[in-house]
């Protein structure tokens, strides 16, 4: 396990935003309704802006579905898991990879989950990995998401931030630890450990 100062984010990873159309989280959930958008877009809003979702390889999906099983495991009641389905934040409606918010299978019939739901947000890295360190992290952290982790397949560990901090120019996580094969990282919730998973039991 490591630990690391942070830079700021630089969004390298969108075109300038001057050149782009921003739309409102209810221009975008309007698009869905009217079936403007639907499940073949493959596209989720970031920061205002229809970003392409990348395709997944094989080591993504296997790391997401081991990623998945284990969490259900130790799973306490009043905690849900869920797999690429959107989440509501001020200007965005990413899908993560897997996060675990507060509630069950039905909390969330009338809408997604926003913010004060959230226990920790995960995204599996490969191709993505820069854009998961940087844009992603801002959004995360901007929207006081108390975890985020990455779970790396470039550098086949798992990063894990905490202690989001939200400012005028930049939002930030203050804390990053890193685990490797070999150790555990614990998964906690509300400030509590629930339990932990061994990291070489999800890399591929």
């Amino acid at each position: 396990m490591a630990t690391a100062t942070l830079a700021p984010p630089t969004h390298s990873s969108l075109p300038a935003k001057s050149a782009l159309f921003r739309l409102s989280v209810q221009q975008y959930h309007k698009m869905i309704a009217n079936n403007i958008l639907t499940t073949e877009s493959k596209v989720e809003l970031i920061d205002g802006y229809l970003v392409n979702k990348l395709p997944q390889n094989n080591a993504h999906s296997s790391t997401i579905q081991r990623l998945d099983q284990r969490l259900h495991r130790i799973m306490p009641d009043g905690w849900e898991v869920r797999v690429q389905l959107p989440v509501t934040l001020s200007q965005s409606v990413p899908e993560p990879d897997v996060v675990i918010v507060r509630g069950d299978d039905r909390s969330f019939d009338l809408g997604n989950p926003m913010p004060t739901h959230f226990g920790i947000v995960m995204e599996i890295a490969d191709s993505s990995l820069a854009f998961d360190r940087d844009i992603k992290l801002e959004l995360y952290a901007d929207a006081g998401i108390p975890e985020y982790w990455i779970v790396n397949l470039v550098d086949a560990y798992i990063e894990v931030y905490t202690q989001p901090v939200n400012n005028t120019i930049h939002s930030v996580y203050m804390s990053r630890m890193t685990y490797s094969p070999g150790q555990q990282v614990p998964v906690v919730l509300d400030g509590v450990a629930i339990g932990s998973l061994a990291v070489a039991d999800l890399l591929p």
